[in-house]
């Protein structure tokens, strides 16, 4: 071969090699892009390797309000509920607190401590994603019944929506699901557990302070997040009305509780306002209401009657005056 012909071949393959090398290098660059969320990080968080996903992690489309069906619908008042230590409810409610703050890798860590970790799921319904903070070990969620968080990730949370009685009060989580559903910057706060699982009230998350749910609760009153806490009762408690509005034991959210009894009236409920007469079930002995009060934060305790939670059409209008009181919270 001459070299002449050498130094030819030479430079073909020095240029095919570049070639090669600009055609990678523009690859990784669109799935870099494509992996960054609407903040640069993966999904929007901080402190997530860009484009690489840690074990345990995923990203689901799916139903929402299905899918925390599934999820309650194993809860019963003999099913399995085992109390978590002290260091267990730090450790879940710190979690959710980093992810407040934008630090998923952090967060991820913090929850692992407790057995528990984050998913990115999206909702079909309204294409919106949500961080699920839940068990890693389907099997151990079963059986501790610690419960759920659920937190918007396409906006900033400004209030947060509690059911503490999924199933026991019938549908209440179909409720908070559509409160979620219905407006930006929501927290999802779902008990794990039938209130009357376990031993004694262990699991009535309304009125215990050692239980997850409290120290999430508590985790976003520290933050100054108001909060809609939703229950049932049946017929017979409150035969003339369809919904109970009540601030529990504090006045902060007073405005709000008109606010909601209003919507409520509007659209065809009878509502009890526990500020201007005597109500049954007004929530004064609820902890998470206790606690918001202490700390001047709004706290909306609404009770449902059966009849009202077992009528989709009804629920879905109930979900809508609720998540139409949002709007307010956080901006002030």
């Amino acid at each position: 071969m001459t070299t002449t012909m050498h130094r030819a071949r030479v430079t073909r393959l020095t240029r095919a090699t570049r070639t090669l090398a600009a055609v990678a290098s523009a690859a990784a660059l669109t799935v870099l892009t494509a992996c960054q969320g609407p903040h640069g990080g993966v999904d929007g968080l901080r402190d997530d390797p860009v484009g690489h996903r840690a074990a345990g992690q995923s990203r689901t489309d799916v139903d929402l309000a299905r899918h925390v069906r599934e999820y309650t619908a194993g809860f019963s008042s003999s099913g399995g509920y085992s109390p978590p230590a002290p260091a267990e409810r730090r450790a879940i409610a710190e979690g959710v607190g980093l992810l407040l703050d934008g630090r998923r890798g952090a967060a991820r860590e913090r929850l692992a401590d407790a057995g528990y970790t984050v998913r990115t799921l999206t909702d079909r319904a309204t294409g919106r994603r949500v961080a699920e903070v839940a068990g890693r070990s389907r099997s151990a969620e079963a059986r501790r019944g610690w419960g759920r968080v659920y937190l918007d990730l396409d906006a900033t949370a400004r209030w947060s929506v509690q059911v503490p009685h999924p199933v026991a009060d019938l549908d209440t989580e179909r409720l908070g699901t559509g409160v979620l559903r219905g407006a930006r910057g929501g927290v999802l706060v779902l008990a794990g557990a039938h209130r009357a699982a376990g031993h004694g009230d262990a699991a009535d998350a309304a009125h215990r302070r050692d239980t997850v749910f409290d120290a999430v609760c508590t985790e976003l009153v520290r933050r100054g997040l108001p909060a809609v806490q939703i229950h049932g009762f049946a017929h017979d408690s409150a035969p003339r009305y369809d919904a109970i509005v009540s601030t529990g034991r504090g006045t902060d959210g007073r405005p709000d509780a008109r606010r909601l009894a209003d919507a409520l009236r509007d659209r065809g409920f009878r509502v009890c306002r526990a500020w201007a007469r005597s109500c049954p079930l007004e929530g004064r002995t609820n902890v998470q209401g206790s606690r918001a009060a202490a700390s001047g934060v709004p706290f909306l305790h609404v009770e449902y009657a059966r009849e009202v939670r077992k009528d989709e059409g009804r629920a879905d209008m109930a979900a809508g005056a609720m998540a139409g009181v949002t709007p307010t919270w956080g901006r002030g």
